[in-house]
């Protein structure tokens, strides 16, 4: 990730405001085309992926669309720099999960013992 912080107050654009609106229009007309046509389900399927598609693709060529691409990117590449556990590791690490989800457990239902004994004893039953 970038270490500079940049603040962007500004207005976006008439061709960004312009490029968000044909973007929804190609979306819900996808959407919209799903429901007026009598084709068959996997058409309409793909009218529906397409329309999406294309709203995502006109999405991206605006400045929000581009800020989120560079955020992608930089959220790879810190995903190459993760140190992912063994297979050995992940067992060791689920079963000693196991244990104490178990002790927790169990404890619990002791404490849940105790207290309605001790209520028991109090309300004389």
């Amino acid at each position: 990730m970038n270490t500079k912080v940049e603040h962007s107050d500004q207005a976006a654009s008439a061709a960004d405001i312009a490029k968000y609106a044909l973007a929804l229009a190609v979306a819900v007309g996808g959407l919209v085309l799903y429901w007026m046509t009598d084709w068959p389900t996997l058409a309409r399927v793909m009218l529906v992926l397409v329309g999406l598609a294309g709203g995502a693709a006109i999405m991206s060529a605006t400045a929000k669309g581009r800020a989120a691409r560079e955020f992608i990117s930089e959220s790879m590449f810190e995903l190459r720099k993760v140190v992912w556990p063994t297979r050995q590791e992940a067992t060791r690490t689920t079963g000693v999960i196991l244990v104490v989800v178990v002790i927790v457990s169990l404890i619990l239902s002791g404490f849940d013992l105790v207290i309605s004994w001790a209520i028991r004893l109090l309300l004389g039953q």
